[in-house]
């Protein structure tokens, strides 16, 4: 049986599935009618054989407490070896309904309220969400753009803000949200050491770890013996196949003493089984969704061209960062001289946009929009024109 879902320039009617994407605007403060292309899921179906299998598990009829066996595992390390390089243990398996889940968990379980946690700013808000919101303090080692058009770390302020703070953890996302990079084996390797240094927990976000554009994406935990022995991998197909509403991801803790600690936490949190389509697609995902994966990856890859272009052709004053992963374009209009809130203004109430402000990654993000181009070039083009014809 082929692949059928392959037409990624078919636009999807998304209204009234009860879609935060495109059905909530009046409720989150837009107006109704509103171009959506702001949160991270794709306007594109998913792979047909996720689609047949959650149908085909779906006409069982029961959907009563569920768990995986040792297929669901063989499916994930399999996928983990093929594009990652990274062979995995069963034990190191631990689910949870969200990478998101998963830092807040980590976060609870080995910091204590008022515990200072670090992250890189500009980043994705929840890294500061389930610190702050579980009574930690959120410490930045803020990413810089450089002569490069690409963000960098500063390694000398990311040791010293350890030092100074006394940071037991590490949020690290890799690849990065809202910048687009993809972390280089040597960065890693610098953070890891510093981390080991002054033993401090890494947490590694890796959910966008398949869209990866130039060079290539490292797994954390296969850097070194000691990272894998210091590190939580987060990972999920929630991203890679469109599955956010699956409440599915999967986290890898080769340390025995850290993931009991974690597993405790997360059953202090009232998980046990997760949903049982959620675990079914996933399944289908790593088991039969390569192709489907290979074509996606090649039009996102082309958007991101188109939108580098288009910038570049019919928005001056705007900068498109220079990344290397994810598909998540994060647009700098510092240069064009419009104020913060004026801007804010103009894209949604002219250009009638719903994207994400760049102040919600940390202050290093103002003056900046970030787009999700994980959608038919047509609504890509049309978001690109109003920015053209509305805000520049």
């Amino acid at each position: 049986m082929a692949e059928r879902n392959l037409n990624f320039d078919e636009i999807i009617d998304r209204k009234g599935t009860d879609c935060l994407k495109y059905d909530f605007a009046v409720r989150r403060g837009r107006p109704k009618d509103v171009l959506p292309l702001w949160v991270a899921d794709m306007d594109f179906q998913t792979s047909s054989y996720i689609e047949d299998a959650v149908i085909e598990r779906t006409k069982h009829g029961i959907f009563g407490y569920t768990e995986v066996g040792e297929e669901y595992f063989s499916a994930l390390a399999g996928w983990q070896k093929r594009h990652h390089n990274w062979e995995i243990r069963p034990e190191w398996l631990i689910k949870t309904p969200g990478v998101v889940f998963a830092l807040a968990t980590a976060v609870k379980a080995f910091t204590e309220p008022g515990d200072k946690v670090l992250i890189q700013q500009p980043v994705y808000y929840p890294f500061t969400e389930v610190i702050e919101d579980n009574k930690r303090v959120r410490i930045s080692n803020d990413l810089y753009l450089g002569d490069d058009n690409r963000y960098h770390i500063d390694f000398e302020d990311f040791e010293r803000k350890i030092k100074e703070n006394n940071i037991k953890l590490f949020l690290l996302c890799n690849p990065h949200n809202p910048s687009g990079r993809v972390f280089t084996k040597e960065e890693l390797e610098k953070l890891g050491d510093i981390c080991l240094k002054y033993n401090v927990l890494v947490v590694s976000d890796e959910i966008h770890n398949d869209f990866v554009f130039k060079g290539e994406h490292t797994v954390f935990a296969t850097v070194k013996e000691e990272f894998a022995q210091n590190s939580i991998i987060c990972t999920s197909a929630s991203k890679t196949f469109n599955l956010a509403g699956m409440l599915i991801s999967n986290i890898l803790i080769p340390n025995q003493k850290i993931r009991r600690r974690f597993r405790q936490e997360v059953n202090a949190s009232g998980i046990s089984q997760l949903v049982t389509l959620g675990l079914t697609a996933t399944k289908a995902a790593y088991l039969y969704g390569d192709e489907w994966y290979e074509a996606m990856l090649s039009y996102v890859k082309a958007n991101i061209e188109f939108t580098r272009d288009y910038v570049r052709d019919n928005l001056p004053g705007v900068d498109m960062i220079d990344g290397e992963g994810t598909y998540l374009v994060w647009l700098d209009f510092r240069k064009t001289g419009i104020d913060v809130e004026e801007l804010e203004r103009r894209v949604i109430y002219e250009a009638k946009l719903w994207l994400d402000t760049g102040i919600i990654f940390g202050n290093t993000g103002e003056g900046f929009q970030r787009i999700n181009v994980a959608a038919p070039r047509a609504i890509v083009k049309e978001c690109l024109d109003r920015i053209r014809d509305h805000v520049i």
